[in-house]
């Protein structure tokens, strides 16, 4: 089987749950966790006579979506009503959209490891609800929960413009973060806020015609979307090596059993019998709104990337890293404000020492507990503090990691516990004098090393002259006081 003959086909369809405080069409709380059905109303549970009204919050968080794609955003959509019976799906239709909806032909740029760039198209975003959820419990059978009936959905459709699973994989990473810095969904894909589906097929290169698609659920990380395309993609080219078809089916991804299995054959449209709902009327978007919406809209990830690099002058690395996610970004700039106003210097300035302490310690201990810089225990104004302290001489950078530390559960002030642990810098040069004087008496051959030329033993002298000062000698000064001591030695 020749794997490198072939190439993939894929599109993904991102359904994002927004963080609208009430569901779609009535008022019933969307909050994510209460007990089993007790989200609920007659209105999502689909009781007879009861009527929809549309969540304006719905239509504004798509506007968001749409503009941050640069999607043409239609005047007026509709919605529409999409068939099937399940047993969470109490109304035996789901109120979506289909012929006229909310954006349409926007594109998501994605960036490849090598720095290459490349559009990904995206056929709609269009408003939905969201269905139930069932438990499939071994002692009870299958329960229904129908506390997620109703939700609001954006759905992202995308061309099918992805051909290998790690262009999926930058580009539904490129989606969560979009939808979290416009604070319309938390991204949480194990939790279900953001759930995807592939379509994926295969052809032989070079060819035009789309061979028969797969669909592919299930998917709840990032690196499960780009291993399940990945176990896809050989299953196909296998089977057509072997002279067999590929059936268009509807597979469940097994992330323990790294496998996938059928779940139906795969619908099409006609089979949902969509038509247009007759209880909700067209949704019309006029300038002002679109102008009101556009007015509020954040600051995107790639101009943020941009203004850090232009800026503030970080590299391109840290601009990377510290714009991955928004509230990494707002940590670090709150920091960066709070130091500039404590040292009097301009933020890109204060932007790189800043961003060295976010990326090394504050996110290490971030990625360590498992938590969001949200529940971080520092905040930016008592990091900005610390770093401060370093900066006036008060400490040594490594006694600086120590005060960090003792603030992740000490809830003063950096200078407090300096003042608490007897741990302000040595500034006094006749102290550091006396320290350097006892080294170089005491390693007289490690002199001569030096004074013969070998450089590198210098930094041996400032390590051993910090031992004696207990780390909390001033460097700055010990470097000094050393190279003049050796100096001396030299011209004597």
């Amino acid at each position: 089987m020749d794997a490198q003959a072939y190439e993939a086909v894929i599109g993904l369809e991102v359904h994002a749950q927004l963080l609208t405080q009430s569901k779609a069409f009535c008022g019933c709380p969307t909050t994510f966790g209460n007990a089993p059905n007790t989200n609920v109303c007659p209105v999502c549970l689909g009781m007879p006579g009861t009527l929809p009204v549309l969540n304006r919050n719905l239509v504004e968080f798509i506007l968001r979506m749409g503009m941050a794609t640069n999607s043409t955003i239609t005047g007026s959509s509709i919605f529409a009503r999409k068939n099937y019976f399940y047993p969470d799906l109490p109304k035996g239709y789901q109120i979506s959209q289909y012929e006229e909806p909310m954006c349409s032909n926007g594109s998501i740029e994605i960036e490849a490891e090598d720095g290459s760039r490349k559009n990904i198209g995206i056929t709609r975003i269009h408003m939905e609800e969201d269905a139930g959820k069932l438990i499939h419990d071994a002692g009870s059978g299958t329960l229904v929960d129908l506390n997620r009936c109703g939700v609001p959905l954006i759905e992202i459709v995308s061309e099918p413009d992805i051909r290998s699973p790690r262009e999926a994989y930058l580009y539904l990473w490129k989606i969560r973060q979009l939808v979290t810095y416009l604070e319309i969904c938390d991204g949480n894909m194990e939790e279900g806020s953001l759930r995807c589906d592939a379509n994926v097929s295969v052809r032989k290169k070079g060819v035009s015609e789309f061979g028969t698609k797969t669909e592919v659920k299930n998917m709840n990380s990032l690196r499960n979307v780009e291993r399940a395309l990945e176990f896809e993609i050989n299953r196909q080219i296998a089977l057509l090596a072997d002279g067999k078809e590929v059936e268009q089916e509807t597979l469940l991804w097994d992330a323990d059993a790294n496998t996938t299995h059928s779940m139906r054959s795969k619908e099409e449209a006609h089979d949902y019998r969509y038509f247009p709902d007759p209880d909700l009327v067209p949704v019309c978007v006029d300038e002002g709104w679109k102008n009101t919406v556009r007015a509020q809209l954040p600051e995107l990830p790639s101009h943020r990337r941009s203004r850090y690099l232009e800026s503030l002058g970080l590299p391109r690395y840290d601009a990377d890293v510290l714009t991955a996610e928004k509230e990494i970004a707002d940590y670090f700039e709150s920091a960066t404000a709070a130091l500039s106003h404590l040292n009097g210097k301009q933020r890109n300035e204060n932007a790189k020492v800043v961003s060295n302490w976010v990326m090394t310690e504050v996110l290490r201990v971030v990625g360590e507990k498992r938590i969001s810089i949200r529940n971080f225990a520092i905040q930016p104004s008592r990091l900005a503090g610390m770093i401060s302290l370093i900066q006036s001489g008060m400490i040594s950078g490594t006694i600086a990691k120590q005060v960090f530390e003792e603030m992740l559960t000490d809830s003063d002030e950096a200078k407090a516990i300096v003042g608490k642990k007897g741990w302000v810098q040595v500034s006094d040069t006749s102290a550091i004098e006396q320290a350097v004087v006892e080294v170089l008496s005491a390693n007289q051959s490690q002199v001569e090393t030096f004074l013969s030329g070998n450089e590198k033993v210098f930094g041996w002298f400032v390590g051993e002259t910090m031992k004696k000062l207990r780390g909390k000698g001033n460097p700055k000064l010990v470097n000094e006081i050393l190279r003049e001591k050796l100096n001396a030695k030299h011209i004597s």
